[in-house]
């Protein structure tokens, strides 16, 4: 398997001689393993003055990165919708998928710590927030009939018990260094296990998805939704129980103190212990 990228391509606070915003690319590698060092993932930055903003600009940044690095990745994820056309044409144009995700981890750290050690530095710098992407979501959808899981549960682990995860057996995953979430090793990091005979089917769709994170949500009815790509999300379940409304609101709760980290695991049925699927995921604000 190749590698994944993130990539952004935007406006910073930054104003050139003409008084014009200057433009910069970001693209780092995602990481998929527990293990990875987050140090030794890829990483390219370059300015693009406000004069050649296109798709074809961004392909030649993008052909540049990928002879840097040595090979092409499999795909990219990209987070700004408004910028979905751009992107996507610059990409298919470099012979890689692009696909709208709020699975940017790195990214969304590198953007911060540039927010604030790197762009000040610059000649020309305006202070401001980053403006974070706000967009129209849409409804959650109910999942296909085929693809609901005939049980569920609110589980835990301790953040030091995914060391092993790479030596699990699991038919489809994605996870993340912990140390990207400052997490300490004892700290409990909640999630939920589904269960299905249709456990394989279930996570190979899950997987295309770009999964994002779960959110317990109490605007329409108590649900637990797991939101994915850019915008979508999905009914994962409905809280029908004073005891199962308990458990949400404690994952709730206790995905905010590890920072947002939560995980979402697939099995045939409990008593095995393989999983079909198993994806550790963080919830931020990009």
């Amino acid at each position: 398997m190749g590698s994944i990228w993130e990539l952004d391509f935007y406006s910073r606070p930054i104003l050139d001689a003409n008084q014009k915003k200057v433009w910069e690319i970001l693209v780092c590698e995602s990481p998929v393993d527990v293990r990875t060092k987050t140090d030794s993932l890829f990483r390219y930055a370059k300015y693009c003055p406000s004069t050649q903003v296109n798709s074809v600009w961004l392909r030649t940044a993008l052909e540049e990165a990928i002879n840097k690095a040595g090979e092409a990745p499999i795909k990219i994820r990209f987070f700004r919708r408004q910028m979905n056309n751009m992107i996507t044409k610059a990409c298919q144009d470099a012979g890689i998928p692009a696909l709208p995700s709020r699975r940017a981890l790195v990214l969304n750290q590198w953007l911060q710590q540039r927010m604030e050690e790197v762009y000040p530095q610059e000649l020309g710098y305006q202070g401001g927030a980053n403006p974070s992407v706000r967009l129209y979501r849409p409804l959650p959808q109910r999942l296909p009939d085929a693809l609901e899981g005939k049980q569920w549960a609110f589980v835990t682990l301790e953040a030091k018990d995914f060391v092993d995860m790479p030596d699990w057996e699991i038919g489809f995953s994605e996870a993340f260094p912990l140390e990207l979430a400052q997490l300490s090793p004892e700290i409990r990091i909640p999630g939920i296990l589904m269960f299905s005979p249709r456990a394989l089917p279930i996570a190979g769709w899950m997987s295309g998805l770009e999964m994002a994170y779960l959110r317990f949500d109490t605007s329409q009815g108590d649900r637990l939704i797991l939101e994915t790509g850019a915008t979508e999300s999905w009914v994962l379940a409905n809280i029908r129980t004073p005891q199962l409304l308990k458990e949400a609101q404690g994952f709730e709760e206790t995905k905010q103190k590890a920072n947002g980290v939560h995980f979402i695991g697939v099995q045939s049925d409990p008593q095995v212990q393989s999983f079909s699927g198993f994806w550790l995921l963080q919830e931020v604000n990009l």
